[in-house]
């Protein structure tokens, strides 16, 4: 095994023996800033030699002095042919096929894309798409997404939960800039720690994905890219408020500090001083909150020797009261006097990342990532005490190369991470340190007509987990024009946190016990888990217009899983799978342009989740069988820099199994499943100039609410007190309002 390991942290780092063209690829456009364009093609004229972007809106591709004329070409511009005469590198700008036609600004601007050639199945969701809804953090960024689910996870904290491909977010690897964030201690609240403004774009990948990244993840990965000091605007400044009298305040300041480095602030703050309760059951129906966000983000640039850098800087502290309308933290903290909830976190990061291409050989570059966080956490709910102080440090070398020419690209590395946790919690302390060294390899096949393969290997060496191999293959065929057929395998392989992953079962009167107690990490195993996965997206005209259809279908198998048993509504208990648990996802997706400025996305989702638990094999509570997701956009034409933005959204979900309540005094017993449950928000933006718009728009506008989402309202400190049953909108209709302002 060590050699092994030796061997692929230390992969040789290849020769190779053809010249590479490199360059970057951008979108035209004299009013905004120069977007790069991501899956833009390139093909040496009378060849079969070419490739796509990446997500920078860069490429690699091979050159020789037989090689005279590069065609570019994307969806919805004017092709170009370049005349190449040297392996100089080369920036070159797309125009739109009319500058006057607003479905072509549509097209070369999709606000969600999925290229027809990366192995992955990746779905890429930019800023026009985030600014679809209010987007205030990046919990609520998927809200126009049928791939996310969202929902909330409990009735008193407010926080809300993503799951994908049926399955929660810790079994989604989710990064910032492709360094994982959102773990450990963050995972329950860590989502509503990343403000919407500061979000570029999101990738959303399906399936196991890369081995670059580590071994966590199963189910997906979810990327965000941060604004940039160098193409984000000189100042910007959002305002927020809401009917719930919500308020919340966005400001950047960028600045060019030299002709290589510039900064950029970044500040957040949100507050909620208000207390509701529309279904009079003595709780409030949202949280009353501050939080206070800040960011100073540096870029370091030097094409002439080949360096690019980040270096980011944080601090974060959040707020958080919940609980009865009487209940004063003053005077009740900890008592039963009135029933209450209190969370603090403050939370500090340093992250930076270095990437180096080298001038002479543009093919090889190196790229090191650094991260370290400090996230503690105080917080109490009800008599339950609940405390962590988690401390983490990740680090990453990538190498990417070549062999022989661009159709066979390399990546190969080492990252160490190292996660301290010191948590109390059902009155007692629990304590450990997590230490993982690891090296992969990853090898990619691409010749961009047809076939594009890419097979991941890392070896890791844990200090609980012990030392294992993460094996993942992603494919991609496509037989005709516009379209991919996609497979993938992977392994993953995680330590569940169980009590800061399930914050909200503390929100309760159950007693918790773990029935494991001869593993490492609170006496239970790691989790592990295959995920398979076949995909097929189609584009096409449909009445002269553009259109495309996906169809995915996933199945995740568990070898082990951490099971969390609700079924007895006076307990929850942790303890290692028996039996088989599994998860399959099936959607399917229509995109289409209905009409000259109209663009609809359709999709059904379908769920079979279950679990074997100590009372047998069961569907997942809370999770719906099937799913309905329609989005409509329509945007008038730009007249004199102006228009105007309309966006609706409809979610429809089917009733949902609730764990038992058997057990119960019969006036706090449920029925089997919920109701179902559909929900409509909508949101109009007016663009006055390219400097300043305004927006209005609602949430769940046609009033949709559950009744009585707490079990025992009425006697909260009673043995069937739980907040946990919660499977729609609590506070009803919510309206909002906002504006933005930016200077280039």
């Amino acid at each position: 095994m060590k050699k092994l390991f030796i061997l692929f942290s230390f992969l040789p780092f290849i020769m190779v023996s053809q010249t590479q063209l490199t360059g970057v690829i951008h979108e035209a456009n004299p009013d905004t800033k120069q977007q790069p364009l991501f899956g833009a093609n390139l093909i040496w004229l009378g060849t079969s030699v070419g490739t796509s972007t990446d997500i920078n809106g860069q490429f690699t591709l091979p050159y020789t002095t037989e090689y005279k004329q590069l065609v570019i070409s994307y969806v919805g511009f004017k092709s170009d042919t370049l005349t190449i005469t040297s392996a100089k590198a080369i920036t070159h700008y797309l125009n739109p096929t009319s500058d006057l036609d607003e479905v072509v600004v549509q097209s070369r601007k999709k606000a969600t894309s999925r290229s027809y050639l990366r192995a992955q199945n990746t779905l890429l969701v930019s800023s026009d798409e985030l600014l679809k809804a209010a987007c205030c953090n990046l919990s609520e960024s998927f809200e126009t997404n049928p791939s996310i689910d969202v929902n909330f996870s409990d009735a008193v904290t407010g926080t809300k939960q993503i799951k994908m491909l049926g399955l929660s977010s810790p079994y989604i690897l989710i990064a910032t800039e492709n360094i994982p964030s959102i773990r450990g201690a963050s995972q329950a609240f860590g989502l509503s720690f990343i403000p919407g403004t500061w979000v570029e774009s999101i990738q959303i990948t399906k399936g196991a994905g890369s081995v670059v990244n580590g071994f966590e993840s199963i189910a997906g990965q979810i990327n965000a890219e941060l604004v940039k000091p160098t193409t984000d605007n000189a100042f910007f400044v959002n305002l927020y408020g809401a009917s719930s009298t919500r308020l919340e305040l966005n400001t950047h300041f960028n600045t060019n500090v030299s002709d290589k480095w510039s900064t950029g602030v970044y500040l957040h703050g949100n507050t909620h001083q208000e207390k509701h309760d529309v279904n009079n059951d003595g709780f409030m129906d949202m949280p009353l909150y501050n939080q206070v966000n800040v960011m100073n983000r540096w870029q370091y640039t030097n094409p002439e020797k080949g360096f690019v850098s980040f270096i980011n800087l944080r601090y974060l502290n959040d707020q958080k009261q919940s609980g009865q309308l009487d209940f004063d933290p003053n005077t009740d903290k900890l008592t039963t006097n009135a029933w209450g909830s209190e969370i603090d976190t403050e939370r500090y990061e340093l992250s930076a990342k270095l990437g180096y291409v080298n001038p002479e050989i543009p093919w090889q570059s190196v790229g090191l990532q650094f991260a370290f966080s400090n996230h503690k956490q105080d917080s109490y709910f009800g008599l339950n005490q609940y405390n962590i102080d988690h401390t983490s440090i990740y680090s990453n070398v990538i190498y990417n190369s070549i062999i022989d020419d661009s159709r066979h690209k390399i990546k190969t590395g080492v990252n160490y991470t190292y996660d301290d946790y010191d948590e109390f919690a059902i009155g007692q302390g629990f304590a450990r340190t997590e230490r993982s060294f690891g090296g992969f390899f990853e090898y990619s096949f691409d010749n961009l007509e047809m076939f594009t393969l890419t097979a991941g290997l890392r070896v890791d060496s844990h200090n609980l987990l012990g030392e294992f191999i993460t094996p993942r293959l992603h494919m991609r065929y496509s037989p005709w024009s516009k379209s991919a057929f996609r497979a993938s395998v992977g392994r993953g392989k995680r330590s569940a946190n169980i009590f800061a992953e399930n914050q909200n079962l503390f929100a309760s009167s159950r007693n918790i016990s773990i029935l494991n107690t001869t593993g490492n990490i609170y006496g239970l195993d790691p989790e592990i888990a295959w995920n398979y996965g076949v995909s097929y997206l189609q584009g096409f005209n449909l009445f002269g217009r553009a259109a495309d259809v996906t169809f995915d279908f996933y199945r995740t198998d568990f070898q082990n899983q951490v099971v969390v048993d609700l079924e007895n509504p006076q307990e929850v208990s942790f303890y290692n799978l028996e039996g088989s648990s599994y998860a399959n996802s099936f959607q399917v997706e229509l995109n289409y342009n209905l009409l000259e400025h109209l663009n609809i996305r359709t999709a059904y989702k379908y769920y079979d989740v279950k679990t074997q638990y100590q009372t047998g094999k069961l569907t997942k509570p809370l999770t719906p069988k099937h799913r309905v997701f329609a989005n409509a956009s329509y945007e008038t034409e730009i007249k004199n820099n102006s228009n105007w933005k309309f966006d609706v959204t409809y979610n429809w979900l089917s009733q949902q199994r609730f764990p038992s309540t058997l057990n119960n005094p019969v006036q706090y017993q449920l029925d089997e499943y919920s109701g179902t449950i559909g929900t409509l928000n909508a949101q109009m933006t007016r663009v006055f100039s390219p400097k300043f718009e305004v927006y209005l728009g609602g949430e769940n506008i046609t009033n949709v609410r559950q009744s009585n989402p707490i079990v025992s309202a009425d006697n909260p400190f009673g043995s069937s007190f739980d907040t946990n049953f919660v499977y729609g909108p609590i506070f009803g209709s919510m309206y909002y309002a906002g504006l933005r302002y930016k200077i280039k």
